[in-house]
């Protein structure tokens, strides 16, 4: 039975990527030939603006959606991040709101915010009449039969959802790979991730096949691909953003809740984008979104000393020398305009450590089981770093207690010990007891916040670039520096501020690399030659709904980094 589940599933898989491949050759030719210069001026045009010009009827939507196919095709065939292919869906909606003609529900508003603009969306996103397979073959085939609440937002809105994009199976991982539709490219650096688990996305935007896009964050999952790839992005709280009636690999899990949340390949229109979804009344399209209109803070953060405190090293992965270069950066340009900016001493900051142990057992307190449950297969590939998890929680608990005290006791690694200790499936006594701890960790950061009258938290997304492919099995722990934020739920922006440079961030003799199992894994794979080119990014956090506050954060570092001459330069189509 096994060899025969296995049989399915490849030939599922097979299936499925000459469905893609089919699906992209039968469109058009126009999506197929070059990029003209009115497309060019399309794709460069800022969301806001191109809008503008569908309501004043000074661009048609249709021309607008070709450029950003063809932009979509070619970043395709450079990074596979595309999965299901809805433009032949999309021109017809659009044929409908020409014509005034067919069912509302496949018109668009041409009248809208967001009027005659590609949104593309992570392949989790349910479009009606397309697959969520995520990556699993076993839900192939099986097109779902209603848009999620973010689509049905973002039609109202004028938007013109035209792609998905790929994802690892599981979603829990940095990189973007799954047997389904294989493995998605850096779009800087061939060889190494675009992040995960928005990684398609990530990908897609920042070679302009999109400007605008929804991902989810549960562990960094906007942020880190929005690091490795040179985008923005902004993991909002639980409660701003529309999430219902999506496909998950992990229904149930609320220790630490998944988001949805805006991607972008600018600044301005990541601002115009989230502005516009809470401007649309998230929370009459989704029961989880609080009734929290758009509060503009310019006036508020323009009129105050705006106080930024430095979160250099989590006391687990030092930054690299590339990450911590960026860093410094922002850091000088903060200072070059009189900024406050305070360093967070390690030793009076609230534990990342606990905080970290508590939001990894509370991601995997079913034992990795809610996840493996989608394979239909022994066989079938898993993320690398998600292999090693399961691996670990289907050792009897006589054999982890055993290599726990090892590596305690005669390895003395007190936070590797630390991250092992009790990694077993959790009980309900023992799930409520986390979430209790989880709500007084969350108490001792508030109060840390508070004490230290902090408007940001600057640190790394991160502590290394991207990483190779196959590299999730040295670094899928290494995520404190966003998972933390996620534990408390704090709203937390990542901007692209540098580039590696194989001359500036080589690891020099000097450089210290922590001496615990999470620090040495992950330097395995940090080598600035290699890396040369990758983007690096820089995360601004605020607390709970403060997302407008996040934006003006965003804004102020490009800013005076752009003032000092060191702002990052988006590669234009």
């Amino acid at each position: 039975m096994s060899l025969m589940t296995y049989l399915a599933h490849r030939r599922t898989c097979k299936n499925k990527k000459a469905a893609r491949e089919t699906a992209i050759a039968n469109l058009p030719p126009i999506y197929h030939s070059q990029l003209e210069q009115h497309d060019r001026e399309i794709l460069n045009t800022p969301v806001e603006d191109a809008a503008r010009l569908v309501r004043k009827g000074e661009w048609k939507p249709i021309d607008i959606l070709r450029a950003y196919g063809k932009q979509a095709v070619n970043a395709h065939e450079r990074t596979n991040c595309l999965t299901e292919v809805v433009i032949l869906d999309a021109e017809e909606w659009l044929g409908h709101s020409l014509e005034s003609g067919g069912d509302a529900n496949s018109r668009v508003n041409l009248n809208g915010p967001l009027a005659g603009i590609p949104v593309s969306l992570k392949d989790t996103v349910n479009v009606k009449g397309y697959d969520s397979c995520i990556g699993y073959s076993k839900h192939a085939n099986n097109p779902v039969n209603h848009d999620a609440s973010i689509v049905r937002l973002l039609k109202d809105a004028g938007a013109v959802p035209f792609v998905k994009t790929n994802v690892p199976v599981t979603l829990m991982s940095f990189e973007s790979s799954n047997d389904v539709w294989g493995t998605t490219e850096n779009p800087h650096v061939r060889g190494y991730s675009p992040g995960g688990s928005s990684g398609g996305e990530a990908a897609l935007i920042a070679l302009g096949g999109s400007r605008i896009g929804v991902g989810t964050d549960v562990a960094g999952s906007v942020r880190v691909p929005a690091h490795y790839s040179g985008v923005y992005a902004i993991r909002c709280s639980v409660g701003r953003f529309p999430r219902s009636g999506n496909a998950t690999s992990m229904a149930g899990q609320e220790g630490v809740t998944a988001v949805y949340s805006p991607m972008a390949k600018t600044m301005e229109d990541l601002s115009f984008f989230l502005k516009t979804v809470i401007d649309m009344k998230p929370w009459t399209y989704d029961y989880h979104v609080i009734p929290l209109p758009w509060r503009d803070v310019r006036d508020e953060m323009g009129g105050k000393r705006v106080r930024w405190g430095v979160l250099r090293d989590d006391g687990i992965v030092t930054p690299s020398p590339a990450c911590n270069r960026a860093l410094d950066n922002v850091i000088i340009a903060l200072k070059s305009q009189a900024q406050e900016v305070v360093e967070l001493v390690s030793d009076n900051n609230p534990s990342v450590l606990e905080s970290l142990c508590t939001a990894s057992r509370l991601l995997y307190s079913d034992g990795g089981s809610t996840f493996s449950s989608h394979f239909q297969s022994f066989f079938e590939s898993n993320d690398s770093g998600m292999r090693l998890v399961s691996r670990y929680f289907s050792l009897p608990r006589w054999v982890k207690f055993l290599h726990w005290a090892f590596v305690k006791y005669l390895k003395r690694d007190e936070i590797w010990a630390a991250l092992i200790k009790d990694w077993s499936p959790t009980s309900s006594v023992d799930q409520w007891k986390l979430v209790s701890k989880r709500e007084r960790i969350r108490a001792e950061w508030d109060k840390f916040w508070s004490e230290n009258e902090l408007d940001f938290i600057v640190c790394v997304p991160n502590p290394l670039p991207a990483i190779p492919h196959g590299g999730g099995k040295n670094a899928f722990v290494n995520c404190s520096y966003t998972l933390i934020w996620s534990l408390m739920d704090y709203a937390a922006g990542v901007l692209p501020v540098t580039r590696v440079d194989k001359e500036k961030d080589a690891l020099t003799p000097g450089f210290k690399i922590n001496s615990n199992t999470v620090a040495r894994s992950a330097y395995k794979d940090y080598d600035a030659d290699k890396m040369h080119g990758l983007p690096v990014g820089v995360q601004i956090v605020a607390r709970r709904f403060e997302e407008e506050k996040v934006i003006w954060g965003l804004e102020k570092v490009k800013s005076v980094l752009e003032d000092v001459g060191e702002g990052y330069v988006v590669v234009e189509c």
